[in-house]
């Protein structure tokens, strides 16, 4: 049963790690792990999983992520044997140059970043790019005490910028125990893993280990969202990525995103979107032309 890898990195020599990855597909699952993390995307694309958010990510995307915040990339369009994926990775924790560092009144524009970070951020436009460079100028920075410099540096860089987008605007709470966080990571890597296919309330309440009535209060409770509404938000937004970068037919896309019955699948998008699928590629295509 597919769930949230816990990563641990408490083995780390210096005040913050930073990875290359180079991969035929990211192979990392659902997970979460107490750093933050920043991660920039060199190669490939698919669709980028945090939280409650699911949107395609091409070469350039730059995500923020907060503390214990679930996530993953997951690859399209793979080419075997070729290193299709890369990424540039960077990790800390809020107390990686002693506790308090980033409380103290000379960090509070850093730290109200890092505060955000907890819904999850993507970084767009002129500040993607330069951070971009940045991040790369931290990872081959060999003096470890200008390395640390440059890594404040890209914080402050990013903690000024207002070109972003929030990942969950209406982000999930965090559960107050231990192992109601652990309930929650585990439900959402079903989901993310299993949303195109048919779940019952039944299967899912079960997986949470909890009665249908008690896991729907629970579920609610954390993702401000009914489990049917967060089903069908996953699958609207795989239909919307499919009609705007396929030309599939209507009935094709229906299915696959997980409705199953097309004429379903025209009343949900029309309640949700106010116009048809059809309208909805045509009118994106048509603003793409101008």
């Amino acid at each position: 049963m597919p769930k949230p890898t816990f990563e641990s990195l408490h083995a780390l020599s210096g005040s913050f790690l930073i990875r290359r990855f180079n991969e035929e597909a990211f192979s990392s699952p659902y997970h979460y792990h107490p750093e933050l993390e920043l991660t920039l995307i060199l190669k490939g694309q698919g669709k980028r999983y945090v939280g409650n958010s699911m949107l395609p990510y091409t070469p350039g995307d730059l995500v923020l992520l907060g503390s214990d915040l679930p996530h993953c990339w997951k690859s399209e369009n793979v080419v075997k044997g070729k290193k299709n994926a890369s990424s540039l990775v960077l990790q800390f924790r809020e107390d990686c140059f002693g506790t308090g560092f980033f409380q103290k009144n000379e960090m509070s524009f850093i730290n109200s970043l890092l505060q955000k970070s907890n819904a999850g951020i993507q970084f767009t436009g002129a500040t993607a790019t330069e951070a971009a460079a940045q991040l790369q100028q931290v990872d081959k920075e060999k003096h470890l005490f200008k390395k640390m410099i440059r890594f404040l540096e890209l914080m402050y860089f990013l903690a000024g910028s207002e070109e972003y987008v929030m990942l969950n605007k209406e982000h999930m709470s965090l559960p107050r125990s231990s192992a109601e966080s652990l309930r929650i990571n585990k439900v959402m890597a079903f989901i993310v893993e299993h949303f195109r296919e048919s779940i019952t309330l039944e299967q899912i309440a079960s997986l949470a280990g909890m009665t249908t009535a008690a896991f729907c209060k629970f579920f609610k409770r954390t993702t401000k969202k009914t489990f049917i509404e967060m089903i069908i938000e996953y699958r609207l937004n795989y239909a919307l990525q499919q009609l705007i970068h396929t030309d599939l037919p209507v009935s094709e896309i229906s299915f696959s995103s997980g409705f199953g019955d097309v004429s379903h699948f025209y009343k949900t998008f029309r309640q949700r979107k106010h116009i048809s699928p059809l309208q909805y590629r045509n009118r994106f295509r048509k603003n793409l032309t101008h």
